[in-house]
């Protein structure tokens, strides 16, 4: 019970924290030494989240705030929320990242409310590049040690044909179980 209390406290301290530039920097740097380098410098753009706070007992949610880049630019600042439901316990804190591959793709997103449905998959890589883990539909998980497992995880994800969007996470911390259903929400904000 203790533990679930610490995980509730961290989500809630996380979820009031706004985002600072030092911060995006930081998220870029991580996910740079994962392996998501190429889609960084390639990517038509992209939507960073430094921190998303997470938790449930049965019912859930999570929350981030974020910023998207165009080019290299800030176009505007991002909220993203999500309300789960389903077998799950526990807290977890993670930063995300969600790369656009051509224009459709970014003005899509960008249209003001954007949301992924409960079929959408995510790479999830390690910032300390030692071992990484895939999900994606079904609950598929697969794990490796290998030093270049995260740089090959990232290589090997593939822009969603639909969507034209690849999504990256790492964990920062706390400890989540869970087998849910539900979809994540964006707000798009242009500066």
């Amino acid at each position: 019970m203790q533990i679930l209390r610490v995980a509730l406290l961290s989500f809630c301290a996380f979820m009031m924290q706004p985002a600072m530039a030092d911060e995006i920097e930081t998220t870029l740097d991580n996910f740079r030494t994962a392996g998501a380098g190429d889609f960084i410098d390639e990517a038509y753009g992209y939507a960073i989240f430094p921190s998303i706070g997470k938790g449930g007992i049965g019912i859930g949610g999570a929350h981030g705030k974020g910023s998207v880049y165009r080019g290299g630019e800030q176009t505007g600042t991002v909220k993203m929320n999500q309300i789960t439901y389903g077998l799950q316990l526990g807290g977890q804190v993670y930063s995300q990242m969600i790369f656009f591959r051509d224009e459709r793709s970014f003005d899509d997103f960008t249209s003001g409310n954007f949301e992924f449905g409960a079929q959408a998959t995510a790479v999830a890589l390690t910032a300390s590049a030692t071992a990484s883990t895939s999900t994606g539909g079904g609950g598929n998980a697969s794990a490796g040690t290998d030093a270049d497992s995260n740089s090959a995880a990232a290589r090997d994800k593939q822009y969603d044909g639909r969507s034209g969007m690849a999504v990256f996470t790492i964990a920062k911390g706390g400890l989540m179980y869970e087998a849910t259903l539900g979809g994540q929400k964006f707000k798009y904000e242009e500066l």
